[in-house]
């Protein structure tokens, strides 16, 4: 089984998502998002195995959400991805794919309903 996580190793439930995964024999390819950050295309694909709209992927608490006013419910879903992409920090972590599907890492053990 192939799986990956999108990982910020200063995040706490990063880690402890990396841990689990590993707990339970799975040694994931890491995709640290800070150092190489996910193209447009990739965000919105992780948004649709998620199920989740843009705004659900973003970390309000983050300068750049307040810098770019993305409160503003005007803001289209392709600009959002388009800010994402730009600030990568604005990522809600940890994103764990595998075999067509994603789970955020919050709490970690959300990611164990992904795994078969």
């Amino acid at each position: 089984m192939s799986v990956t996580i999108y990982h910020n190793p200063r995040c706490s439930k990063s880690r402890e998502t990396l841990k689990l995964l590993q707990d339970h024999g799975i040694e994931p390819t890491v995709i640290e998002y800070l150092k190489t950050p996910p193209d447009a295309a990739t965000l919105r694909e992780l948004v649709g195995l998620l199920g989740i709209s843009p705004r659900q992927l973003l970390r309000k608490g983050e300068a750049p959400y307040k810098e770019l006013d993305l409160a503003n419910p005007e803001i289209t879903d392709e600009a959002l991805i388009a800010a994402i992409a730009s600030h990568p920090v604005l990522i809600e972590r940890p994103i764990v794919v595998t075999n067509g599907k994603a789970a955020l890492g919050r709490p970690p053990e959300n990611v164990l309903s992904i795994l078969d």
